[in-house]
């Protein structure tokens, strides 16, 4: 994960971690869109966005996987992460495959 390092608060690597799993569909849903918003000021919003906006997939990924690691979450932390994404795969009102599969896929890269 070299080269992936970020200088993000907690808050910052969430609002990162709940965009990348907004996008999961490739759309960023008005309700996504406020769930995130409601947990993080806008100026951190739209600076993390922008980052995100710059990477691509492996980006993000590296980057969400070096960040768990320097702040070293609990295995009771990446629950309480997963529950956060869920709710937002959920707050649309639809849980697509592609949404299932990608949490699927981040529960097994968080839980290691």
């Amino acid at each position: 994960m070299e080269g992936f390092g970020t200088n993000w608060s907690r808050h910052e690597f969430k609002a990162y971690l709940m965009l990348y799993c907004a996008h999961a569909d490739f759309i960023e849903t008005p309700e996504e869109k406020e769930i995130i918003k409601s947990k993080i000021s806008e100026d951190t919003y739209n600076n993390i966005h922008k980052e995100f906006d710059k990477d691509n997939d492996y980006q993000s990924l590296q980057k969400i996987l070096s960040t768990l690691k320097r702040f070293e979450y609990s295995h009771e932390q990446v629950d309480v992460l997963l529950n956060k994404m869920k709710e937002l795969f959920l707050s649309d009102g639809e849980y697509d495959t592609v949404e299932q599969n990608l949490y699927l896929g981040l529960k097994h890269l968080l839980s290691k």
